[in-house]
């Protein structure tokens, strides 16, 4: 006989632990108005340096500024700078390689901090555009790009891995200060 107090329990059957997803229509939604006007916005820029676009100098008035800033060549500089942000803001907008599209434009932002000096903080000689800008760009090759975006086609990126994010910056920051190592 077995004393009350010592009654066999029966196992109840607990709810499996849900781990909540991160990818939500809000949340997607977010990333897709956060890549949609940073990339433009970078897109932009780009157009202005490579075709003289939206006021822009275009590759002559651009490698004069990027000659007079200490950059050796500077058309080639002025392409090479163009190139990196119409592609990738480009990439950034459509959720396209979004690691590399955000490693892009930090790496280039790097440099435009760097070339824009840091007076203050605020406008009109302050850097908080740019810095903005570089912080956005890394967040969204950090986070992935969300269900909107191109990259849920591409089978290597469809879940989007943080590895890749952070190997991707940290590309970035190295090609970006390694380009300013050539700069006078």
């Amino acid at each position: 006989m077995t004393s009350p107090s010592v009654a066999t329990a029966k196992p109840q059957a607990t709810a499996p632990a849900t781990t909540p997803s991160l990818s939500t229509p809000a949340h997607d939604a977010g990333l897709l108005l956060l890549r949609l006007v940073l990339g433009l916005t970078m897109a932009a820029h780009g157009s202005q340096k490579l075709f003289g676009w939206f006021g822009g100098g275009g590759i002559s008035g651009t490698g004069q500024f990027f000659t007079a800033s200490g950059y050796p060549a500077g058309d080639a500089m002025a392409v090479l700078a163009g190139l990196t942000e119409t592609l990738g803001g480009l990439g950034l907008a459509v959720g396209l390689l979004t690691p590399l599209a955000g490693a892009a434009v930090v790496g280039t932002l790097i440099n435009a901090i760097a070339v824009h000096g840091a007076g203050s903080f605020f406008a009109p000689e302050g850097v908080e555009y740019e810095l903005l800008l570089t912080a956005g760009a890394a967040a969204l090759a950090l986070t992935g790009p969300g269900r909107y975006a191109v990259d849920r086609f591409l089978p290597v990126l469809r879940s989007h891995r943080l590895t890749h994010g952070a190997l991707a910056v940290a590309l970035g920051v190295v090609l970006g200060g390694a380009l300013l190592l050539v700069r006078n």
